[in-house]
């Protein structure tokens, strides 16, 4: 039988305190998520609603199908910044008239939905995931333009945010822009790159200078609705395809562009008769220890999110620290890479580059369950060849073509964390689990490295060493890579996609793999050089 038999003592004092630590994380991530649910603060959405108009998360909810789920992405952008939680700007991906799309929201409730540098990124990641998955792009417009303090670090990199609505163009993925407010000066240029534009009536405004800049630089005295309103550039300038009455008006045209798409999906579609797992996902919060030193079966893991909990295990007796094997997923083929021991050893490195060819030669997806503290070192395994070894799994991932997709649930450290696909190999969706940290190394290994070095610089120079100094040194590092570490840290810095909720694990895999399969699932057909 290949389905998955738990061995978790769910009734353990350790099973318990680990639920309770996942539990207290949990509470901790739902503040900071509603920091971004605030927007701009109680005054700022109060006055935006006393001017007649809808909160960004509000549009989408009118956007997408009745009842049909939205996974909202990044939404701790900026975390740990001066700028506010969720980077001014809502993205995610959510289902129009049955085609799932890329939505990307302004929120006017922070500074007038203005662009800052967590914005710009936020909205780069987007772009890419919408282009990565060929999904159509959908702007709910209403910013004031770039932040203008940190136009230092928006200007130049921000043309891209333009350059990648012609570019989905030229490949056939529609771009709509549903503009509800201000779209100025560059941000012109949002609807002005569009596929199709709607423009809501005495609202919308976009032009490239508003009245104040066109009197400075040519005396001209204009109003807004002359210069940008959105009769005027639905009767004069062309720019307006759509003339809307109202926000739901300009909802309602949008969903009917998307209806008219004549959208098709080119990935095959998943089995219609797949079962639920066996195994209770409410368990997932106990399985983490509150420890990451402490190894945990990621069978555990695999076997409450995959469909019937059923899993088809590849070389179970080689290279056990990694755990690789076949299953399902709402219906998907996937192949899954689970860290079992933390270390990754050659073995685990050959087998990983094997499973990896394997599952190019089959068109089928890989899933990266992450719980590694990197490859091993030490003379031995230097001489057994583990940088040659780490560096086959390496190749595998960085030229295999079928899709990615990667969970932090406990350590991702060193070039494990690169072995196991992380941010830097382009998984196609990257998300984390509270548990997760991620760095170079763990924090007292990094400052132990730091005090040994200062330590034989010392000696060299023939100067007594300051132990004092030294453990400060020590606490001060490792309280800093521990910050450095954490998910919400990382995801601030949107290294991540999101931070999850486990029991969430398969509902946001299974969308992420609709969404995948907007686009063909080929194989590599070739790999690097391999140093055997």
């Amino acid at each position: 039988m290949s389905v998955i038999r738990s061995g978790a003592d769910t009734g353990s004092a350790e099973f318990a305190a680990n639920r309770e630590a996942m539990a207290a994380k949990l509470a901790e991530l739902e503040a900071e998520h509603g920091k971004a649910i605030a927007g701009g603060g109680e005054k700022y959405v109060e006055r935006h609603r006393k001017r007649g108009k809808l909160l960004a998360r509000e549009r989408i909810e009118l956007l997408i199908d009745e009842d049909s789920p939205f996974l909202e992405l990044s939404p701790l952008a900026a975390w740990g910044t001066n700028y506010h939680v969720g980077g001014s700007v809502v993205t995610g991906i959510g289902v129009v008239e049955g085609v799932e799309c890329m939505i990307v929201a302004n929120d006017p409730t922070v500074k007038g939905g203005a662009s800052n540098p967590s914005s710009l990124k936020k909205g780069l990641r987007a772009a890419e995931i919408a282009a990565q998955n060929r999904l159509p792009t959908i702007n709910l417009v209403e910013s004031g333009g770039a932040d203008l303090p940190t136009q230092k670090e928006i200007f130049i990199p921000g043309g891209a945010t333009f350059r990648n609505l012609t570019t989905s163009s030229a490949a056939r993925i529609p771009t709509i822009a549903l503009v509800f407010g201000n779209s100025t000066a560059g941000g012109a240029y949002l609807p002005g790159m569009s596929d199709y534009v709607v423009m809501v009536k005495e609202r919308a405004k976009v032009f490239l200078g508003g009245p104040p800049l066109v009197k400075m630089a040519t005396g001209e005295e204009s109003d807004d609705e002359s210069l940008g309103g959105a009769e005027m550039h639905a009767r004069t300038s062309g720019l307006a395809d759509y003339l809307a009455h109202d926000e739901q008006d300009a909802i309602r045209i949008g969903r009917g562009i998307v209806k008219r798409l004549n959208w098709h999906k080119q990935g095959p579609s998943p089995k219609p008769d797949y079962a639920e797992p066996v195994l209770d996902a409410q368990d997932l919060l106990g399985i983490v220890p509150t420890d990451l030193k402490i190894p945990f079966d990621p069978r555990e893991v695999i076997g409450r999110i995959v469909d019937g909990s059923d899993f088809d295990e590849f070389k179970p007796l080689y290279g056990t620290s990694l755990v690789t094997g076949w299953a399902n997923l709402h219906g998907y083929p996937i192949g899954v890479l689970a860290n079992a021991q933390g270390v990754l050893f050659s073995e685990e490195s050959q087998k990983a580059t094997q499973f990896i060819q394997l599952a190019n030669q089959t068109d089928t997806p890989l899933l990266f369950l992450h719980n590694t503290t990197g490859y091993m070192v030490g003379k031995e395994y230097e001489q057994g060849g583990i940088i040659k070894h780490g560096a086959m799994m390496i190749n595998a991932v960085s030229n295999s073509k079928v899709p990615h997709l990667s969970v932090l649930m406990g350590a991702s450290y060193g070039a494990g964390h690169y072995g196991m696909c992380g941010r830097a190999y382009g998984p196609r969706f990257l998300f984390a689990w509270p548990s997760a940290k991620s760095a170079v190394m763990g924090p007292a290994q990094l400052a132990g490295v730091l005090s040994i070095v200062a330590r034989q610089a010392a000696a060299g120079r023939g100067q007594p060493y300051d132990e004092d100094a030294d453990a400060a040194m020590r606490a001060m590092v490792e309280q800093q890579i521990e910050a450095e570490s954490l998910p919400m840290f990382l995801s601030g810095m949107l290294y991540d996609d999101g931070i999850i909720d486990p029991r969430d694990t398969r509902t946001v895999l299974g969308l992420c793999l609709s969404a995948i399969h907007n686009g063909p699932i080929r194989g590599a057909e070739g790999f690097g050089v391999f140093r055997m």
